[in-house]
């Protein structure tokens, strides 16, 4: 079941139960009213009988007592009838004709009993009551018999029922009132919470200061934290997106002006070196914008849609196959030294092989004119896997290292993006792994650190050394 409001839903779980209670009390009161007015007529119609049955014996049956007639005439708010007959079955005072009930016996004294009946077409309570006396020198076993409207007590219920029904009902009716004000005022912080969330904009993400609820402050913590990824990652996107713009210029008005030398050359000779050239232009500017694509997807990726558990030590030697291949005529080496086991891991296949692919660029293209050697090492422990790629080319000073992990940045001039490193950085920390620029004697050594537990999600510390 839906509700249009938290308010309707709160009113309905509190008078939910409420009116459960009310209905319980109700039926309680009906039955315990029942008993107990018929409990009040019983004993109404015995202090009846036994008065009947005290005047007869006094006055022989001629007449009743005055305070008698004044108890039976309005017994209980209702007239009581009476029949006696004496032992041998002589009438002697009363209503000729009495309720038929029960057979009883003339010789011995029973107990009172009481019995349901019609008289008259009325539906009647009635009593026999047996005693033993002496009437105009008639001993035996005397029978009283008196008898009452049955619609008295069902009147007398109704009322004490509908007295008590009336009273719960407008207790019930008033707890809904205070209920319903009262939880408009409890609901209050929150209107005024959904104001100050009214009040964000995409470009005022502040967090939210205000005074809530104990319940309510979970929530606005979450938020404020939501808020603030937002904002960093909104900020995030401006400042790549005016990076990317700015990286993204020179390489495309490269490729305009060899593109208008071609189509303004002298002579084919002319237009095809231009040609050679403009096709050289194109591929840096897609090497940059595939780069640049991938260090946005590297900060954006969704490990738990995109994890899956593979073989690093497979993707390794796969990576170093294909980066061999591309080595072919710089007069460049590549040595790989890694296991023979498997090396399970669980991430994101295509960004971790992303991340050593740029490695591996980064040392080819910033390694300098004297590098001849690239090394590709992976181990295995118990808890991390450990691949390391170490060149002899000119290193990274150490006072570089931050702005060789920034995205555009270089150490040296080259014909990079400025993205190998950063976009690397960004992988291992959505891993729950580590980057580290290693200190060496000669050239530069990555280092990266990938844990080999079920789990990505970790603010493991990312960063060099």
């Amino acid at each position: 079941m839906t509700f249009p409001s938290l308010r309707s839903r709160l009113i309905v779980i509190i008078l939910g139960p409420l009116l459960l209670i009310a209905a319980g009390v109700t039926v309680w009161q009906f039955s315990s009213e029942t008993k107990r007015a018929e409990d009040i007529f019983d004993r109404g119609l015995l202090s009846a009988a036994l008065s009947i049955s005290r005047d007869v014996a006094i006055s022989d049956g001629d007449a009743l007592s005055v305070a008698t007639r004044r108890l039976i005439n309005n017994t209980s708010g209702g007239e009581v009838l009476y029949h006696v007959y004496a032992p041998d079955g002589v009438f002697v005072t009363g209503y000729a004709t009495p309720p038929v009930g029960p057979p009883s016996t003339d010789t011995q004294v029973s107990e009172p009993l009481y019995f349901d009946a019609v008289y008259q077409g009325r539906d009647v309570r009635v009593l026999r009551f047996q005693y033993v006396t002496t009437v105009s020198e008639v001993s035996g076993v005397y029978n009283v018999t008196v008898w009452q409207n049955a619609a008295l007590r069902r009147d007398f219920v109704r009322e004490l029922v509908t007295r008590t029904t009336i009273v719960i009902s407008l207790l019930v009716v008033s707890v809904g009132f205070i209920v319903w004000f009262g939880v408009g005022l409890g609901l209050r912080p929150l209107l005024d919470l959904e104001h100050a969330i009214a009040k964000r904009t995409p470009t005022e993400l502040e967090p939210i200061r205000r005074d809530v609820p104990i319940e309510a402050r979970g929530i606005v913590t979450t938020l404020n934290a939501l808020l603030d990824r937002v904002s960093r990652r909104i900020s995030s996107k401006d400042e790549f997106i005016s990076n990317a713009a700015h990286q993204l210029r020179n390489p495309v008005a490269g490729v305009l002006a060899l593109a208008e030398a071609v189509e303004n050359a002298p002579n084919v000779e002319a237009a095809q070196k231009r040609s050679a050239e403009l096709v050289e232009a194109a591929r840096q500017a897609t090497r940059l914008t595939n780069q640049l694509l991938s260090f946005e997807r590297a900060a954006g990726s969704d490990l738990s849609v995109s994890a899956e558990t593979f073989d690093l030590n497979a993707a390794v030697a796969d990576l170093a196959h294909s980066f061999a291949k591309g080595l072919g005529g710089t007069g460049i080496t590549l040595d790989v030294d890694r296991p023979d086991n498997p090396i399970e891991i669980m991430g994101d296949r295509i960004m971790i092989k992303e991340a050593i692919r740029n490695v591996l660029d980064n040392a080819r293209v910033h390694g300098g004119s004297r590098m001849d050697h690239v090394t590709l090492t992976l181990r295995d422990t118990r808890s991390v896997a450990v691949l390391e790629v170490r060149d002899n080319g000119i290193g990274i000073p150490v006072d570089k290292r931050m702005q060789a992990v920034n995205r555009f940045g270089q150490v040296n001039a080259g014909h990079g993006s400025g993205l190998g490193l950063p976009i690397a950085l960004r992988v291992m920390s959505q891993h729950k792994g580590q980057l580290e620029i290693m200190d060496v004697a000669d050239g530069a050594a990555i280092r990266m650190t990938l844990s080999k537990e079920r789990s990505y999600r970790s603010s493991a510390p990312v960063g060099v050394r």
